[in-house]
């Protein structure tokens, strides 16, 4: 449809990790799959923070020491579900009274198999620029690719194996929904 506005970003991916490992790993590990470049601070990021708990911050640590929010833990419950609010805007700053949510989930499929499915959705708050933010957000350098990130480090952690290899196996199971 034409003018039609996307507001929600959808991915799914079968991780081979426990359950419980893939939500440590996106939730506690969050800066080893958070690109360094996906910063809102005046300085370079160093660290990307999620606090795991009810209501936690979700913030980066600049290389300046200095903090800047993203937005705070809505829903947490380790290891089937986390609820996010993004509350950064179409200018790329953060704003308290701005909200959209991230919803992720964990199901277990097996011992070290894991249905993975992530929403960011409300991306029609943006406006003007919801179309604009939906395709950043749905593209290689927004969702779809700190996941394949966050899936390879989730699966090499499980098996504790450095090279990349189980990764590039289970890419054949995974699947995209745009």
């Amino acid at each position: 449809m034409i003018g039609k506005i996307n507001d929600v970003v959808r991915k799914e991916l079968m991780i081979n990790a426990s359950q419980r490992r893939a939500f440590q790993t996106f939730t506690e590990q969050m800066d080893l799959w958070w690109p360094k470049s996906h910063h809102i601070g005046k300085s370079e990021m160093k660290k990307a923070v999620l606090e795991t708990k009810q209501g936690g911050r979700w913030y980066e640590i600049g290389v300046d020491g200095t903090e800047c929010n993203w937005g705070k833990v809505l829903v947490w419950n380790p290891p089937h579900k986390l609820v996010l609010a993004w509350q950064i805007t179409a200018e790329w700053q953060y704003d308290p009274n701005f909200l959209t949510e991230v919803e992720a989930n964990f199901i277990e499929k097996g011992p070290k198999l894991t249905s993975f499915t992530l929403e960011h959705r409300n991306i029609e708050k943006f406006g003007t620029k919801a179309q604009e933010i939906w395709s950043a957000f749905d593209s290689e350098g927004g969702w779809t690719g700190m996941l394949n990130t966050f899936s390879r480090i989730a699966e090499t952690e499980a098996t504790g194996e450095s090279s990349g290899t189980e990764a590039s196996e289970s890419s054949a199971h995974r699947a995209a929904r745009k």
